[in-house]
């Protein structure tokens, strides 16, 4: 019989033959199993019954659910709409003030404009989709030159977090109990949490039209293998089979430049479909799939979609800038709340600063013109502090003799 190859691998074993070793990896609070995931096609049953023991209470699971997003987020369309949504927070300017004058602290500003914090809104972003996120932190970086920064900002795979219970487990498959907290000890010290533990995120709400849509492109992809050519037809009088064989090899062969030589007798006969609109079905059942995943995830549909009128696109753009606004202010939260104490704790000179959103980058080019023509002008009395601090404007003081 052959020998079954060990789980452990040979630096393991040398490594629990020693007591340094052992306490080595004793050390390892938990090692994720990598495992393949199996590209099959999805229906609605998969749907709701991956749905049901994501939110079973004994023993949640979201494995099931996870191998659908994954599915689905190959969808041209839906992978559009998140990129559009995301692109409109992530490139807001920020600023980080002191939580006592209000001033921008701009050195501290300077420490954020990394990749390192571009990552982390990212993926803080994307618990807006998947639900639950678990974002682990690396290592503090102090170099010679520059700003202190984090080595990276990476996701806890999913399939090994329990948010529901506080746990992570070793193979996907694990019961819950047998996973380790991450919300106490040594993970506690470098994961921040974003999103509520039982949210399964919007994905879930564009898994059923994700599903229809990539049905329907097959059964169109199947129709038109059908009808979309005409059918070749050869009637031949000749009974040798070796003439016969060679009459199927050239209709096989017959395409838009093609030739044949057929013997005499040979009646070649093209077949053209008659149904002209079927492919409406799938056309249409496609663009509702694709409004309905606009609507799921921008709330609206012209901003990606074809509008029919300017009046309706400018209501649209508005409900669109109320979605952005909320994942703003979700982002804004979670930076104050939990990423900056978390920084004070590993050493970072962010103790007493508040981040928050840049809104002057936001207004048009008009619109900062009659700013500034309201402000030169005059007319109000409003501290210019005001709207030096907002519009980021140095003003020094009001010109005197200014109309004479």
């Amino acid at each position: 019989m052959a020998k079954r190859d060990s789980k452990y691998t040979p630096e393991m074993v040398k490594a629990m033959k020693s007591a340094e070793g052992r306490e080595k990896l004793k050390s390892i609070v938990v090692e994720l199993v990598n495992q393949t995931r199996f590209l099959t096609a999805k229906d609605m049953g998969d749907w709701r019954r991956a749905w049901q023991m994501a939110i079973s209470h004994d023993n949640p699971k979201r494995n099931a659910l996870l191998d659908i997003y994954d599915d689905i987020m190959v969808d041209m369309h839906l992978t559009g709409c998140i990129t559009q949504r995301t692109g409109f927070v992530t490139k807001k300017a920020f600023r980080l003030r002191d939580t006592k004058s209000g001033e921008e602290k701009q050195e501290i500003t300077e420490l954020f404009e990394t990749e390192w914090f571009k990552e982390f809104i990212r993926l803080a972003l994307e618990s807006r989709y998947y639900g639950h996120s678990l974002i682990q932190m690396g290592d503090v970086v102090k170099p010679q030159y520059g700003n202190m920064r984090f080595a990276s900002v990476d996701i806890i795979n999913r399939y090994h977090v329990i948010p529901e219970y506080g746990v992570i487990i070793k193979d996907r498959s694990d019961d819950w109990r047998r996973g380790i907290s991450y919300r106490e000890g040594d993970y506690a010290a470098w994961c921040i949490e974003v999103g509520k533990p039982n949210d399964l995120g919007l994905l879930l709400k564009c898994a059923p039209p994700c599903i229809s849509k990539k049905n329907m492109l097959a059964f169109w992809d199947s129709w038109g293998e059908m009808f979309g050519m005409p059918v070749r037809i050869g009637k031949t009088t000749s009974r040798d089979a070796e003439e016969i064989d060679k009459m199927e090899r050239m209709l096989a062969d017959m395409a838009a430049e093609a030739w044949g030589l057929f013997p005499d007798g040979t009646d070649i006969e093209f077949k053209e479909t008659s149904r002209t609109d079927a492919y409406n079905v799938y056309d249409r059942r496609i663009d509702r799939a694709n409004s309905e995943i606009s609507k799921g995830i921008l709330a609206q549909t012209m901003t990606i979609d074809s509008g029919s009128s300017l009046s309706q696109s400018e209501v649209h753009l508005e409900v669109f800038k109320n979605i952005i606004d909320s994942d703003a202010d979700m982002v804004r939260d979670v930076v104050n709340n939990r990423l900056l104490p978390f920084m004070v704790g590993k050493g970072f000179p962010v103790e007493g600063c508040r981040f928050d959103w840049d809104d002057a980058v936001e207004f048009t080019p008009q619109e900062q013109i009659n700013i500034e023509q309201m402000i030169l002008n005059g007319g109000y009395e409003i501290d210019p502090k005001y709207f030096a601090d907002k519009y980021n404007i140095p003003i020094i003081g009001k010109k005197e003799n200014f109309f004479d």
